[in-house]
C-alpha cells in the first residue's frame, strides 16, 4: 500500500486497515514458524505497511496544529532571553561563602 493511498483513507478505514494488517502479521508468523510460508517477502511488506498506516495517523492531527507550533519558538526567544539576563545577575551578586570557624 502506497502512502497516498493511506493518506486518502479516513481513520476508520486506517484503523480497519491496520487491524487487517496484524491479523495478516500474525497468521505469517505462525506460517513461517511452521515452515509452510511460501512468499517470505510478504512478511517485509506487511511489517512496512503498518509502520507507514501508523505514521501518517501519527501525522495527520500535527498538520492540523502547525498554526500553533509556529508561534511557540517566539515565545522560547524570549524566555531564553529572560532566563540568560538572570543568571549573568545571579553570578555577578553572588558572594563566595565565609567559612565558619569552629570554637572548640
Amino acid at each position: 500500500m502506497k502512502a497516498g493511498q493511506v493518506r486518502g483513507l479516513t481513520e476508520d478505514q486506517r484503523t480497519d486497515e491496520l487491524i487487517k494488517l496484524k491479523k495478516e502479521q500474525f497468521n505469517l508468523r505462525f506460517q513461517a514458524a511452521s515452515g509452510q510460508l511460501e512468499n517470505t517477502s510478504r512478511v517485509r511488506q506487511i511489517r512496512r505497511d503498518i509502520a507507514r498506516i501508523k505514521t501518517i495517523a501519527r501525522q495527520e492531527p500535527a498538520s492540523a496544529a502547525k498554526p500553533i507550533a509556529q508561534a511557540k519558538p517566539a515565545a522560547k526567544a524570549e524566555t531564553k532571553a529572560k532566563t540568560a539576563k538572570t543568571k549573568t545577575a545571579k553570578t555577578k551578586t553572588a558572594k563566595p561563602k565565609a567559612k565558619a570557624k569552629a570554637k572548640s
